[in-house]
């Protein structure tokens, strides 16, 4: 009896741990979007005042070492747990990518000249707000994960949606422009860029939908109007 104990406490903190790591993965996460966004958007030198590369490193290590902690305790777990632990597996597949596409937008940054600034006051008026709405709703989801709160995750589902149609939007538009209206160089990283947050708002959804949806629904957002990207 010690020892089927001994190994059901041990199967519990795996679980725990690995729960945890995702967690404190998603934050590292936060904090690579805002440091990222602030080097292409505010410095015109494309300083990050962080180590990204060191942090996206350690990101992948937390995401070897959940898979590893999850599938050690279905090991030796019954199978009321796999839900759980292939969700775990599932969400730091999309924890990683977004790591991914915060170094993509420094490297943006570091190869663009200057600070990026839009010329068009609406574009940057939207793009200001979905840069908040991005780093906001990092927050939401990590609360929503901690407290399993559907309210939360739907609230972001909602949110990012939104976000994704206008860096759609804004995709489609840079593409319309005449070569006269803006520099090339401009162009192509506010293309870039609105596509990186738009990948950004993806994965953050995708994350949110373990908390909304069953296993074999999790990446898809209930009722999307067809005419929706």
């Amino acid at each position: 009896m010690f020892t089927e104990l001994k190994r059901i406490l041990q199967r519990e903190g795996l679980l725990q741990q690995a729960l945890n790591e995702s967690h404190t993965m998603l934050r590292k996460d936060w904090t690579m979007f805002n440091a990222a966004m602030k080097s292409l958007r505010e410095s015109e030198t494309a300083e990050v005042d962080i180590d990204i590369d060191s942090m996206d490193i350690e990101i992948n290590k937390f995401e070897r070492d959940v898979r590893k902690k999850v599938i050690t305790h279905l090991a030796v777990n019954d199978v009321a747990d796999l839900n759980i632990g292939l969700v775990l597996i599932n969400i730091v597949i999309d924890i990683e990518r977004i790591g991914d596409y915060t170094k993509n937008i420094v490297t943006l940054a570091e190869n663009h000249p200057g600070k990026l600034v839009i010329p068009f006051p609406e574009w940057e008026e939207d793009l200001k707000e979905t840069e908040v709405a991005i780093s906001r709703h990092f927050g939401v989801l990590i609360d929503s994960l901690a407290k399993s709160d559907k309210s939360l995750a739907e609230s972001l589902l909602d949110e990012m949606w939104k976000v994704k149609k206008t860096c759609s939007k804004y995709v489609a538009a840079t593409l319309k422009l005449d070569n006269g209206d803006i520099r090339v160089s401009d162009a192509v990283a506010i293309a870039l860029y609105f596509r990186y947050l738009k990948r950004i708002a993806s994965h953050l959804m995708n994350i949110a939908t373990s908390v909304v949806n069953p296993f074999h629904k999790i990446g898809y957002r209930k009722q999307v109007p067809v005419d929706e990207p």
